[in-house]
């Protein structure tokens, strides 16, 4: 697999981030090695808090919790998805998929040895970090679920997967609006149609704006520039753009898609998790809201639960509600 490696210097000096990079050299599943960066912050000996982001952040959108699960004795992880961040970039959407996310996060995982875990997982960091905890489940004490979930795409209308592929494949690319209001309808009786148009518009897409996107989803305070350049610094050119583009159409939405039995079977392993397990949604998140429920209802370790709604915070509530989330995820890790 042919992967490109971000320029060091992109990442100096970014604002509110001053951790020491660390790396990891995992299996490509091509026969050469691909390379994963992550934070570690915090006592070595402290419970170590595993932060996931998600498409199309990167481990910058924990910095405002990472110095907050540091102060509270916690060691801090928070690794980069391959083709985000620092670590490698694939240089191929077709090389990006659901499955290869989850293989190199565990080769990640055990190769350092992380035990006794907590996992934070928001959007992407929840839907490749849930599949992790499910394939090590002896490696995790805890898991956070926020802004995120575990897709099982239902049994739908032919007729209705038909209009999704043929849109995806004979439409023209829909712009920034039409892919809003299309997300606005994500409640609605087709949410396979209402997410394809994003699945589209990154897919062909060749330069996503990424810090303006991020900006754009932020509830309760404005990024500077400088943030957003910051969200911008692992991308130097469209070229290291594959992660972003390729993740969304890796979402399970259609009856055929190929990650629908390890779904499925990751939810088994959910099904009989006594572990802990804390909800902490925001309330004004267009694509997850009302995810909470099938944790709550469906996983044994999240009955009894300090379950908490953070109030804004919008989809990347780590921006928007970072500290708020922190503390409450570090009490309860102690409480735990």
């Amino acid at each position: 697999m042919k992967a490109l490696r971000t320029p060091d210097d992109r990442f100096q000096n970014l604002p509110g981030y001053p951790f020491a990079p660390h790396y990891t050299e995992v299996p490509d599943g091509d026969g050469g090695t691909v390379r994963i960066h992550h934070v570690d912050e915090g006592p070595r000996d402290g419970q170590i808090v595993i932060c996931m982001h998600g498409q199309p952040t990167w481990s910058y959108l924990y910095r405002h919790m990472i110095p907050v699960f540091a102060e509270a004795g916690l060691r801090a992880i928070a690794p980069d998805l391959v083709g985000f961040g620092r670590s490698d970039k694939p240089a191929t959407r077709e090389d990006i998929t659901y499955q290869r996310q989850v293989d190199w996060l565990c080769a990640w995982l055990d190769q350092n040895d992380f035990s006794e875990a907590t996992l934070v997982g928001q959007d992407w960091g929840g839907l490749i970090g849930l599949r992790v905890v499910a394939a090590r489940p002896d490696r995790f004490a805890r898991v956070v679920v926020a802004n995120t979930g575990l897709p099982v795409p239902a049994d739908i209308a032919d007729e209705r997967v038909a209009w999704v592929k043929g849109f995806r494949a004979n439409d023209p690319t829909p712009t920034m609006p039409e892919v809003m209001a299309e997300l606005s309808k994500q409640g609605g009786d087709t949410p396979e149609r209402s997410f394809a148009y994003w699945q589209k518009m990154c897919w062909e897409t060749e330069n996503l704006p990424i810090g303006m996107m991020i900006a754009g989803s932020v509830d309760g305070r404005t990024l500077t520039p400088e943030e957003v350049a910051a969200y911008d610094a692992p991308f130097p050119d469209p070229s290291f753009k594959m992660g972003p583009r390729a993740m969304p159409s890796q979402v399970p939405t259609l009856p055929d898609d190929p990650s629908r039995d390890a779904q499925q079977a990751a939810w088994k392993v959910f099904e009989t998790w006594e572990k802990p397990l804390l909800c902490a949604f925001s309330d004004n998140d267009p694509v997850t809201g009302g995810g909470a429920a099938a944790f709550m209802k469906g996983v044994p370790g999240a009955q009894g639960q300090p379950h908490v709604t953070i109030e804004g915070g919008g989809h990347f509530l780590q921006e928007g509600r970072g500290v708020e989330l922190a503390t409450v995820i570090a009490n309860w890790v102690k409480s735990t």
